[in-house]
């Protein structure tokens, strides 16, 4: 294994100016007041509190900056995150929370260490947009509650029973919340589109300044309403208590597959968010340092009493957006959020809980990609992307996100492996068009040599297609000859068929021989010993050397009798 740990921030600290402090400064203040709101809703969506969701953004998005592999990368909470951290809370506690963040964080380590970064591409775009869109929906039914002022104890992390309590619990209605999230949805969605056309109001995030206004409104007017001091008790002034949670042996095991969840969309959400700002500022990203970043912001920010965070897309692609081209940028946003936290946190108390859950109920609508369902959309790609998209959603939503990219990679694998299958084909050679029938063919008009031709890959799936060379249909000849030149790989299953064949020909007295041995086939054809059973002599190196080494086979008696 050779560990490369080298941040990016050492490669943009040479040659580094006034000039692109000025772009950092800017982008720092800006991407750290937007991280304000969206790490305190994305928090409370989560089943957490709202000074979890800062000190995440703090400590996490500090460490994903300082020792990632992206100059841009803005690290903290996401909302893609909000259904596996409310149900790992519902299932298991905060604690067992905080300690499966943690071992998430060295999942992301080892991924990184041994170089896996570039694996997670290995993900098919269906299987993305399926669970993407999913999350949405999610995350979409977790802020029903909060958006209509509903009067529930608890919401069940199941999607059927969550439904249920939200239903029974209509009767609860609160107009003044729902009038305020109507608002403060309206305020947003307004702030956002005039800011595409007035310059001053792009400087300002739309997230934060529906909080500022609905913050100052309730301040003045104390509306009737949940607020974060109502329900929080408000945000600490203070650094908060650092040290390990409590740890529980005995659930250990059972935190595995939580723990395995946070780190795969972890990894898939911060090198997908990592790709995209490549693509803005012309740069390439290390996949495979940005992942032990990671794994790092993700095992120290519960020692903070924070969860877990990756790569966020919207922040990152707002750092670009204002100036930010080094990963001093984002140290910034932290050192900004806690500025905020040390100075402000009494002003926190006011918010109201409807503003926040409006801001998150964006956030779910902008980051599905709910084109992918249009029927024009679907109808143009193929059956197999259409099953598993649609399938990946569905079990994201109404299931589990761990149990839908399952799903949706056993798909994906039994529709690629059909596919190769398919494509695996065999063919025999007429070899007697271009060298006779008597140099091929015994007086009585039976094969003495046959030859095919393989295409494609001879592996587990397509193993079948050599059957009827194994059944031998077409006569009991003295040599076969396999030319394999258009064969890309052979696996171990394929490679028991090729010794299967040979050692049935050698039981009815006939010889095999490979021809055009290409580089991967031939290795594990000679590294596996079978090479040396077949005879060096048996091997060609192309069709015509086949032919003149057949010609020269001896007919040998069948160790079994035939009829």
């Amino acid at each position: 294994m050779n560990i490369q740990f080298r941040p990016k921030l050492f490669d943009t600290l040479r040659g580094y100016d006034r000039g692109q402090f000025s772009g950092d400064l800017s982008a720092g203040i800006t991407v750290g007041v937007l991280a304000l709101p969206l790490a305190m809703a994305f928090a409370i969506a989560s089943g957490m509190s709202p000074t979890a969701g800062i000190w995440t953004a703090i400590v996490a998005g500090f460490l994903i900056s300082a020792l990632g592999g992206s100059r841009v990368q803005i690290g903290g909470p996401t909302g893609a995150f909000i259904p596996i951290i409310y149900a790992i809370v519902v299932d298991y506690g905060v604690q067992n929370l905080l300690i499966a963040t943690m071992m998430s964080g060295v999942m992301l380590l080892a991924m990184g260490a041994f170089r896996l970064g570039s694996m997670i591409r290995f993900i098919p775009l269906s299987v993305v947009i399926g669970f993407t869109n999913g999350i949405a929906v999610v995350i979409f039914v977790s802020q029903i509650k909060d958006f209509l002022g509903l009067r529930v104890d608890s919401l069940p992390g199941e999607f059927f029973g969550k439904m249920e309590a939200l239903y029974r619990a209509l009767p609860t209605l609160d107009s003044a919340t729902l009038a305020l999230s109507c608002a403060s949805l309206a305020v947003l969605l307004g702030w956002n589109r005039l800011a595409k056309e007035v310059a001053w109001m792009r400087r300002l995030p739309g997230p934060l300044a529906v909080l500022v206004i609905a913050t100052a409104v309730n301040a003045f007017i104390q509306l009737p309403v949940d607020t974060i001091g109502s329900r929080f008790g408000g945000i600490p002034r203070e650094l908060p208590d650092i040290g390990l949670p409590a740890l529980s042996f005995g659930l250990l095991g059972k935190l595995i597959a939580p723990a395995l969840t946070i780190a795969l969309l972890g990894a898939i959400e911060s090198l997908l968010s990592a790709r995209i700002a490549d693509s803005q500022i012309d740069d390439r990203h290390d996949p495979n340092q940005e992942l032990m970043a990671q794994g790092i912001a993700n095992v120290a920010a519960p020692l903070f009493g924070g969860f877990a965070a990756t790569g966020a897309i919207a922040r990152t692609a707002t750092n670009v957006r204002t100036g930010g081209r080094t990963p001093v940028a984002g140290i910034i946003h932290a050192g900004v959020l806690l500025t905020i936290v040390l100075a402000l946190a009494p002003l926190a108390s006011h918010i109201p809980l409807a503003t926040l859950s409006a801001i998150v109920v964006v956030v779910a609508v902008n980051m599905g990609e709910w084109h992918a369902f249009a029927p024009k959309e679907l109808a143009r790609y193929s059956t197999p992307y259409r099953t598993i998209l649609l399938a990946t959603f569905f079990v994201t939503v109404v299931f589990d996100l761990t149990l839908a990219v399952e799903l949706g990679m056993a798909l994906a694998s039994l529709f690629f492996i059909y596919r190769m299958s398919d494509l695996t084909r065999i063919e025999r050679l007429p070899l007697e068009d271009f060298y006779g029938v008597e140099a091929l063919a015994r007086a009585d008009g039976t094969p003495r040599i046959l030859a095919y031709r393989l295409t494609g890959s001879l592996f587990f799936g397509a193993a079948n297609k050599l059957e009827n060379l194994l059944l031998m249909q077409d006569g009991h000849p003295d040599a076969v000859i396999l030319d394999l030149e258009k064969v890309i790989s052979i696996d171990t299953t394929g490679l028991d068929i090729l010794q299967t064949l040979q050692r049935n020909l050698a039981r009815r007295g006939a010889t095999l021989i490979l021809c055009d041995l290409n580089e991967q086939p031939g290795s594990l054809i000679r590294r596996s010993g079978f090479a040396d059973r077949l005879g060096e002599e048996n091997i060609a190196g192309n069709i015509t050397d086949a032919l003149l080494r057949a010609q020269s086979v001896r007919p040998r008696e069948p160790a079994v009798a035939y009829a």
